[in-house]
């Protein structure tokens, strides 16, 4: 039976695992080899631990493995605005509904309910994911930013 709960502190290195193989198999056909190395080398226990304090943390444990992760904290510290981060589910458990079980837990957060509009940072491979599930273009913009990723938003 796959539970949800919040991060730990002892969860940072299997977070930081599953982030970079989600990312070099889900994410290879939308980004270059580089890109991928570097968001990878970005992301490590120290980094998922920085994050934890920031936001509210999330993971899906199917036994004692963490399968799927997300985050949800404030917009640039508003109070009226946040944002989703970091959402990864493992390739083998994809297709499953983790995804939109993930989203629904954020969705019910703190963070998202005083906030009137959430964002996404999408990478390029999630955005048809984000689109199901009722966030919009930022501002209409559908091609990748700077730092190659969409912004979606939705209003509450």
């Amino acid at each position: 039976m796959i539970k949800s709960r919040r991060f730990q502190v002892n969860d940072a290195t299997a977070v930081s695992q599953l982030i970079a193989r989600t990312l070099q198999i889900s994410n290879r056909a939308d980004y270059s080899q580089a890109y991928l190395d570097q968001e990878k080398s970005l992301m490590t226990p120290t980094w998922c631990l920085q994050k934890a304090k920031m936001t509210h943390f999330y993971v899906l444990v199917d036994q004692d493995q963490i399968i799927a992760t997300g985050a949800i904290g404030s917009f640039w510290g508003r109070l009226d605005e946040s944002s989703l981060f970091d959402i990864f589910v493992d390739p083998d458990y994809q297709g499953q509904g983790l995804g939109r079980r993930l989203i629904q837990i954020l969705e019910h957060d703190s963070y998202f309910t005083r906030a009137r509009r959430i964002e996404i940072p999408a990478s390029v491979t999630g955005v048809p994911f984000y689109l199901k599930m009722g966030y919009q273009y930022k501002d209409g913009i559908t091609t990748p930013d700077a730092e190659h990723l969409i912004r979606l938003e939705k209003f509450n």
